[in-house]
């Protein structure tokens, strides 16, 4: 996700972190749809991807990123901005692992929606979102790691 500044300013709000969350499901929902809607069911997931491609932009920055939600935001930046070599060593493996589980997860996911398989696509959905947190949850580590090293950083919370 390549962003500007203004656009990652924004992205910071908890409202953007949480409307994206939520969108997953209704994603999902969408797709799952096509059972009713057949070719219609296009309309239903053309407008959550439409929501989640403005998302970061559709809030405006946060009046305080001391939170969870916006410092996930901030990781993320700081993750994105560094060479793998230059993450520390103690934030390396877990954020694969929980990329991993989310892989595997979205996988089972697509299967699940193409056979309208409810207990695998259910299932799979958890483990997507279960792994998302858990790699959200470590850029927040990172960010509270990182943000003494750099001015830049640092003047990220506020």
């Amino acid at each position: 996700m390549v962003l500007r500044d203004e656009t990652w300013r924004r992205h910071a709000n908890p409202w953007s972190v949480w409307t994206r969350y939520a969108a997953f499901p209704v994603l999902v929902a969408a797709v799952w749809s096509r059972m009713w809607l057949g070719w219609w069911a296009i309309l239903p997931v053309a407008i959550v991807i439409a929501w989640l491609i403005w998302n970061p932009r559709a809030f405006p920055p946060p009046a305080s990123t001391n939170n969870w939600a916006s410092k996930a935001v901030l990781g993320e930046r700081v993750w994105m901005n560094m060479n793998r070599d230059q993450v520390p060593p103690h934030h390396r493996v877990a954020p694969r692992v929980a990329v991993s589980f989310s892989a595997v997860g979205t996988l089972a996911l697509i299967w699940g929606l193409v056979e309208l398989d409810a207990t695998i696509t259910v299932l799979a959905m958890l483990l997507v979102i279960v792994a998302k947190t858990w790699f959200v949850d470590r850029m927040v580590w990172l960010f509270d790691d990182m943000k003494d090293t750099s001015p830049e950083y640092r003047s990220w919370l506020y």
